[in-house]
């Protein structure tokens, strides 16, 4: 009778699995279908202001991000990587909107030969899932085998800091020979 549970679980789990699958190949075809790629025959890379402070943008205001998995300039993110993680790459002179350095801007060969925008010898790319301008959904997550992080004016990562405890300490309990600190006021 266990082994019934265990494998009516299992069963359970993988539908679960499956549903998820389906689910977020139906919403990559859709993203895939609109052409949202972050493709562009010049690019334009400015800051904006977002919850996480100044970053770089795309013309089009995606937020730019790097990868922690790049090495010498070179992109590591290919395949289903840039799938979600589209690299910014451009056919034509890229420049550099106020407040960047033009002398930080350039260019890097991808494996499939086309030029993705690099600054600061970082290559670039947006979040196939931030929706609109400004989304900084891709923020610190490891996807990969590494972190990404929205890019700052400088040319690195921007590591958002860690929230600050509590202003108040959590309330303790103590019975004879058991002590337990909850979070629940």
């Amino acid at each position: 009778m266990v082994y019934d549970g265990k494998k009516r679980h299992t069963a359970a789990r993988a539908r679960a699995a499956g549903v998820l699958s389906l689910a977020a190949a139906v919403a990559m075809t859709g993203f895939l279908a609109t052409g949202a790629f972050a493709k562009s025959s010049s690019a334009t890379i400015s800051l904006r202001t977002t919850k996480l402070g100044s970053v770089l943008v795309s013309s089009s205001g995606r937020t730019l991000y790097v990868f922690a998995a790049d090495r010498n300039g070179k992109s590591a993110c290919s395949g289903v990587c840039a799938t979600y993680w589209p690299p910014l790459v451009a056919t034509g002179k890229s420049s550099a909107g106020a407040g960047l350095r033009s002398s930080l801007l350039g260019t890097t060969k991808r494996a499939d030969g086309k030029l993705q925008v690099t600054y600061n010898r970082h290559p670039l790319y947006v979040f196939a899932l931030d929706k609109k301008a400004g989304d900084t959904g891709g923020q610190g997550l490891h996807d990969f085998g590494a972190n990404w992080y929205a890019v700052s004016a400088k040319g690195g990562p921007v590591v958002k800091a860690a929230p600050a405890p509590p202003a108040s300490p959590s309330p303790t309990t103590t019975t004879p020979g058991y002590t337990s600190t909850y979070a629940y006021p």
